[in-house]
């Protein structure tokens, strides 16, 4: 219902925003003057937004969920044990990002960075040798599954944290490009270079022009030009494409809609669909049997035997395989795990918030000039941030420090010291650090680099497919078996729509 209801074409969603952010006028219920008026100063206010949203992206109602595991913890990680979580609504990919998907990402970065920039391209290339094992054949992977067009549907592999966080900044721009030029904003610019193509911050900043169209009416009478570009508040653009959190994600694959009744879950599950553990068939006709994942079954057993092949895929299978959960997400259980946008520690579920859990914050700010202007874009064409500095934070309430990634787990304040109240000073500072509590390469392989990875692969065995089960890997690290998928937030309303009241 989620999906179909809230699947929004993106340029039509953009269009009416558009009109309305220009042709509606109206009455302060503030002040009494009139609103997108030039006659009343031209203030601009757009009251019938429409939150845009990208193709193939579909809606995730928030709620409250048990977020951890119930079931046996057959490793004795103890790693996430269930507490009461709550998630805002969302937006989330319905696939895995395919070989396809990236190879548009590749192409572009080729064709704006490729004669200036190589570096660029060849940092964003996924590793195509994680197909690579010492006692088995993967040459004809390893040769054809990045840039072999029968892999097109296919999710990427051997991408890292940090190249998927790269993806889904670059997604996010060419889609607010698009809008623009589909609302006739811009025209579209085959001549975009290095150091000035559209990027959504340096458009938003005034650093990116582009070959206007029309732009928009400006109603301020007191305006230099007619038309203006958009800004953020004229509600065009779409929120940032990034990683999923742990908790939404986890709540996502669960998607425990289907089990509700007036905010009682009747069954609580394991994997994305009901049953007991190892159930992983379809258990009701029309499609009893029918394997509801891509999984390793047993040892040297990945798809079954010819003629009565289990899950059809010995490695990865197309990202629209299986059945859909109850929110409309495919493969939310094997395929591959999905990288999350988390820093991983053991015991995050004592320090996270009940209300969307993360561990990673690291809060930046825009580079400004001598002037308070935002500072020149780079080479490549990017607004710089910087993180906000410790003199800049003092006397806040509610953060005290730009990186967060540490927070009660690894900083000086939670580390086992003789005098854990004296703050060391100088360079003593720089152990304060998560060092003390996860010594890496000899202790432990947890670091600040370490990033959560959610949900079964085709390699795993059905442990893995529960949506409560927990891995981690270095943020510069990829492998065969992990992918990744786009989030994004969700804007006014929870639940899609506007809470009635009465005045």
């Amino acid at each position: 219902m989620f999906k179909h209801f809230f699947k929004m074409v993106l340029a039509a969603g953009a269009l009416a925003g558009l009109a309305s952010c220009n042709n509606q006028t109206g009455q302060s219920q503030s002040t009494g003057w009139g609103v997108n008026d030039p006659k009343w100063g031209g203030f601009q206010r757009n009251d019938d937004y429409v939150q845009p949203v990208p193709l193939r992206f579909v809606f995730i109602q928030g709620g409250h969920f048990i977020m951890g595991r119930n079931q046996e913890d057959l490793k004795f990680e103890h790693n996430n044990a269930p507490r009461p979580m709550t998630v805002s609504s969302f937006y989330m990919d319905e696939v895995e990002t395919s070989n396809g998907d990236y190879n548009e990402y590749t192409y572009w970065l080729e064709r704006i960075y490729g004669q200036d920039y190589p570096e660029v391209v060849e940092k964003a290339m996924p590793d195509q040798l994680v197909w690579n094992s010492v006692a088995g054949f993967r040459d004809p992977m390893t040769e054809n599954y990045f840039e072999n067009p029968g892999y097109n549907n296919y999710p990427v592999v051997g991408v890292t944290w940090e190249q998927a966080r790269d993806y889904c900044d670059w997604r996010t721009d060419r889609i607010n490009e698009y809008i623009l030029i589909q609302a006739k904003i811009l025209k579209f610019d085959a001549g975009q270079t290095a150091d000035n193509h559209f990027n959504t911050d340096a458009y938003l900043a005034g650093q990116y022009s582009g070959i206007v169209n029309k732009g928009l009416q400006d109603m301020n009478p007191n305006a230099a030009e007619p038309r203006r570009s958009v800004q953020k508040r004229d509600g065009i653009l779409i929120e940032k494409l990034r990683l999923p959190t742990e908790a939404e994600w986890e709540y996502a694959a669960l998607a425990l809609l289907g089990n509700s009744n007036q905010e009682r879950v009747a069954e609580r599950r394991i994997y994305p669909w009901n049953g007991k553990p190892l159930q992983v068939r379809a258990p009701e006709n029309p499609y009893r049997g029918t394997m509801m994942a891509n999984y390793a079954r047993g040892n040297g057993d990945y798809m079954g035997t010819a003629g009565a092949l289990n899950d059809g895929a010995e490695y990865t299978a197309p990202v629209y395989s299986y059945f859909a959960n109850d929110f409309g997400l495919y493969n939310m259980a094997g395929n591959v795990a999905e990288w999350c946008l988390d820093v991983y520690r053991p015991l995050t579920l004592e320090d996270a918030d009940g209300l969307n859990a993360f561990r990673g914050n690291i809060y930046t700010t825009v580079v400004r000039d001598e002037d308070g202007l935002i500072a020149e874009k780079d080479s490549l064409g990017r607004i710089r941030y910087r993180e906000f500095t410790d003199e800049e934070l003092a006397g806040r309430s509610n953060f005290q420090r730009a990186d967060n990634r540490n927070y009660l787990d690894g900083d000086y304040e939670s580390a086992l010291v003789d005098d854990w109240l004296t703050k060391p000073e100088g360079d003593d500072l720089a152990q304060s650090t998560t060092s003390l509590l996860y010594e890496y390469g000899t202790s432990s392989l947890i670091s600040d680099k370490s990033r959560v990875i959610k949900g079964g692969s085709w390699k795993d065995r059905a442990y893995y497919l529960s949506a409560a089960t927990r891995r981690y890997m270095d943020q510069d690290k990829s492998a065969s078996w992990v992918g990744f998928r786009c989030a994004m937030a969700r804007v006014g309303s929870a639940n899609g729509g506007s809470l009635t009241s009465q005045r």
